[in-house]
């Protein structure tokens, strides 16, 4: 098709989503939203409504109104550019739709993924650890708020309770803990004053381990332990970050470019960012 090529069969688009969805530990936790438009807005109620307490014949003067603030998130692209041979093609030695599914997954996989975690914004999505951030107790909307380890490359003491119980209350019900897989092994030998782990293995098949009773996720693309990192986040994930995807996986097929391959063009618009600072909080390792 001279005006456009050709759109990836339905089944195949499908395919790749569902891939995708099982390999990215965000789409897993996150709040994931199908959107028609470039850019996404949302406001966000801030609080400071005013009030008082009042006499049954008292007057009931005008109070203050709440604020709201603004959050805009913007759809960026991926791509990928997997290539065959046409003989290949004629002779159908592969399964076109698997192949493709395959190898776009695994790319799609590996960019998302780590732009979800430290994407910068510019032309891929804003990753979690790359807004501002301030000590929990000094905690302003827009940042991300943290505690400390105690240590630079290790962990001084159980800190895991410590982050459990800086997020509120009304966070932790929904909330899971997210971190790589070399942290976790540190975490995992952690014991209260009891002697019994903080860790506990999954309770059926199909299930996640927990930390604090909470489910725990790994994801390569957190930091290690180390001087200023932030090895560790802990909320509720589906209220705190959004991944916003636009228009499905698109195929374009050209055996124009690079004789005698055929590309497979296929892009994906997706975007992402945090969506509620106070839903999120984060364990970072001191100086």
């Amino acid at each position: 098709d001279p005006d456009g090529g050709y759109l990836v069969p339905e089944e195949m688009s499908t395919t790749i989503d569902r891939v995708l969805g099982v390999i990215s530990v965000m789409r897993q936790i996150a709040n994931v939203m199908p959107v028609g438009a470039p850019v996404y807005k949302k406001l966000v109620n801030m609080g400071g409504a005013g009030y008082g307490w009042v006499g049954e014949e008292q007057a009931r003067p005008e109070t203050g109104t709440p604020t709201l603030k603004e959050l805009a998130f913007t759809v960026m692209e991926m791509y990928a550019n997997p290539a065959t041979t046409q003989t290949m093609l004629d002779d159908g030695i592969i399964d076109i739709a698997a192949w493709l599914a395959d190898e776009v997954q695994i790319t799609f996989a590996e960019q998302e993924g780590a732009a979800f975690i430290s994407g910068n914004g510019v032309n891929k999505p804003r990753g979690l650890l790359s807004y501002d951030t301030v000590a929990n107790a000094s905690y302003a909307w827009g940042k991300l708020g943290f505690t400390v380890t105690g240590g630079a490359a290790a962990f001084a003491s159980s800190n895991p309770a410590d982050l459990y119980y800086s997020l509120k209350q009304g966070y932790r019900s929904g909330a899971s803990w997210l971190m790589s897989d070399a942290v976790m092994s540190t975490i995992r030998k952690f014991k209260d004053g009891q002697g019994n782990y903080l860790w506990a293995p999954p309770s059926a098949a199909g299930e996640v381990a927990t930390i604090l009773s909470k489910p725990v996720y790994n994801d390569d693309n957190m930091p290690a332990l180390g001087a200023n990192a932030f090895p560790v986040a802990f909320g509720d994930f589906r209220r705190g970050y959004m991944i916003l995807d636009r228009q499905g996986i698109r195929v374009l097929r050209d055996p124009f470019t690079n004789k005698p391959y055929v590309h497979f063009y296929t892009t994906k618009r997706v975007g992402g960012g945090v969506s509620n600072f106070e839903a999120i909080k984060l364990l970072k390792c001191s100086t």
